[in-house]
């Protein structure tokens, strides 16, 4: 398994309480990019499209078309990408996300054999105070991985 690529901010921004796994829907020459390590998480997030069917899409994540291919008319590297589930785990979502302040946030970017997976969490925003200690900890830490090299 290798990781194509991590949203660093997921973990600082929110508190993800479950993650979830789910396929992608792409273009050929959208897997030949990402497998060259051309993706970006951030400022992306997973929106809910709800009708007779729900379904959920990975939206504002930066895929660029694949340098070697030929130039593709109207493709736009921020497309909503669908994302596949199984119609009991959107439930379950769809249940998750109705409680309140709790979003979906993609974390990471993997291959799983051939296929490309996604690793998307419900979180609960954090709030500035809880961003600080967050930050007081890792410094704290990193304070005492010196002592303990220099001892």
């Amino acid at each position: 398994m290798s990781i194509y690529a991590v949203n660093k901010k997921s973990h600082f921004d929110y508190q993800i309480l479950d993650t979830f796994e789910a396929g992608l829907v792409l273009s050929g020459q959208e897997v030949k990019s990402i497998k060259t390590g051309h993706i970006n998480l951030n400022n992306s997030f997973v929106t809910l499209k709800s009708g007779a069917h729900p379904e959920l899409y990975l939206t504002n994540c930066h895929i660029p078309p694949y340098q070697h291919a030929g130039i593709i008319p109207g493709y736009e590297p921020t497309q909503s990408r669908k994302l596949l589930l199984k119609k009991s785990e959107i439930k379950r979502l769809i249940g998750k996300i109705k409680e309140q302040g709790l979003t979906l946030v993609p974390i990471k970017v993997y291959n799983k054999g051939s296929l490309i997976k996604l690793e998307f969490g419900v979180g609960k925003g954090k709030s500035k105070i809880d961003k600080r200690e967050t930050l007081k900890k890792r410094e704290m830490e990193r304070k005492i991985q010196r002592l303990k090299k220099q001892y």
